[in-house]
């Protein structure tokens, strides 16, 4: 299957042409989602879906993307979802078994790191009934299903494009299976069947990476909307000409997010860990286990270079980590710090330390809830700087270079275990958990919106000048 922005991939070009500069950020938990009611029927025999996302959940859980029907139904309804396959059904009652549409792809879908791409192609005027639903995952139509049940020839779809209700994000009140993770370019459209290349392309220089255009000269038809997320205030905004807005729920401005298909932000990886996580946020916040020592790991790791991370500390313990590892976490009972090639800026009661190997050694200040730590890893020297609301500790220099003013000395990313650094993110209590909210440049919490030299990013503090946010575009300059 193509590719579209993998999370660790620097051949990912840094200029894809057209520029994706936001997503909405779904968050499970709240949960969150968007509803409009069409104003009158549509086209309900040729329509066309498209849309980017990237998962936050990788248990297999249903979670509905689109969806169209009455509330209050049971199963009733058109329905777009993934249960880490891509799933199309329309049930024409009640009752589960009762379907005229049901296509389930073979293909999993559930790289946390990943974005993809999903076109359906709806058009029942086809002769061949295989045509007449068509899927497409990053540019290439699926052929292969778990089982197939396509509708009749011209066949009215009784609940997609009808002048009723219609769901982002969510599957039904009955069974509401929100979706967890980012979307980015939604678009519907009234009246024609597109195929996927009227919404994105292969790259020149990378013809595995499947990528996105631009949209806006498309005709959307009646019921046609376009959804870029630009607009912070009002994420469900249309932006196709038809101002068929999208009415927002548990959705506010810290839910636009600049992690796109065009240029991927790590966050934390939920396929890694051992210590009974829990993940929300789009893998932006997280709440450690209560017994455990150990942590949790980014999803893109670094082996040059100069990066800016930052992490609001949520609290709960007194004894919490943050820092880097040049390994993931294989044991409850190793806290970041404990291994030679894992380094944490450590918070104990009444004591602040930066433990490696087992060791503390007196550091900075202690830090509690609501603070904001900055990382500053650089490794072309090989050191690492800490910051406390904005003021770097040790009286440390992240532009100092070579001279290392206050760093952390750290050993090269070619010697650790993994070959590259995760930032990291623990606990050191094993009686109580910790909160984390790490912000790579796609913060889950209101910041004062500072970018790093590139531009890219969103933090509460100014990066220092040469530290970058850790995204691809970043990657695929700077070699990370």
């Amino acid at each position: 299957m193509p590719l579209i922005l993998p999370g660790n991939v620097a051949s990912a070009t840094a200029d894809t042409g057209y520029t994706v500069d936001n997503s909405c950020r779904f968050n499970d938990d709240d949960p969150a989602y968007l509803t409009r009611t069409f104003g009158a029927d549509g086209n309900s025999r040729t329509f066309t879906v498209s849309f980017w996302f990237k998962p936050s959940s990788v248990a297999g859980e249903r979670m509905g993307i689109f969806s169209g029907g009455p509330e209050g139904t049971g199963y009733r309804g058109s329905y777009i979802w993934l249960d880490d396959q891509l799933t199309l059904r329309e049930y024409i009652d009640e009752d589960v078994g009762v379907s005229n549409l049901s296509l389930v792809s073979n293909a999993i879908l559930r790289d946390p790191s990943a974005w993809y791409h999903i076109c359906v192609k709806y058009d029942t005027t086809q002769s061949t009934e295989a045509n007449r639903v068509i899927p497409y995952i990053n540019g290439e139509q699926v052929t292969s299903f778990v089982g197939t049940t396509y509708p009749d020839q011209n066949y009215d779809f009784l609940q997609m494009n009808k002048g009723q209700l219609h769901r982002i994000g969510r599957y039904n009140d009955s069974y509401p299976n929100p979706f967890n993770g980012y979307l980015a370019e939604f678009v519907f459209i009234d009246g024609t069947a597109y195929g996927p290349t009227s919404f994105g392309e292969f790259d020149e220089d990378s013809p595995t990476i499947w990528k996105p255009i631009d949209v806006s000269g498309l005709t959307f038809g009646t019921n046609g909307f376009y959804l870029d997320f630009k607009n912070s205030s009002e994420l469900g905004t249309d932006v196709s000409g038809n101002s068929n807005d999208f009415t927002e729920n548990n959705l506010d401005a810290t839910d636009q997010a600049t992690d796109t298909p065009t240029n991927n932000f790590a966050t934390l990886n939920p396929l890694v860990v051992i210590n009974g996580s829990t993940f929300s946020e789009g893998n932006c916040k997280v709440v450690t286990g209560s017994s455990p020592y150990s942590y949790d790991v980014s999803t893109i790791g670094v082996a040059n270079g100069k990066w800016y991370v930052e992490a609001k500390y949520g609290g709960s313990s007194d004894d919490a980590t943050f820092g880097i590892a040049g390994r993931t976490a294989t044991d409850t009972t190793h806290e970041l710090g404990q291994y030679d090639d894992t380094w944490s800026y450590y918070t104990g009661t009444g004591a602040s330390n930066v433990r490696n190997n087992n060791s503390n050694s007196s550091y900075g200040a202690t830090y509690t809830t609501n603070d904001i730590i900055g990382l500053a890893l650089d490794l072309t020297n090989n050191k690492l700087y800490f910051s406390k609301n904005g003021a770097w500790q040790n009286s440390g220099d992240p532009e100092s270079g070579a001279t290392g003013t206050g760093a952390v000395d750290i050993t090269a990313a070619s010697s650790v275990t993994d070959g590259v650094y995760y930032i990291a993110v623990g606990d050191f209590d094993g009686g109580a958990s910790v909160t984390w909210e790490i912000n790579f440049g796609n913060p889950s919490y209101t910041g004062t919106d500072q970018d790093d030299d590139n531009g890219y990013g969103s933090f509460e503090y100014d990066p220092p000048s040469g530290y970058y946010a850790l995204c691809t575009k970043n990657l695929a300059e700077f070699g990370g």
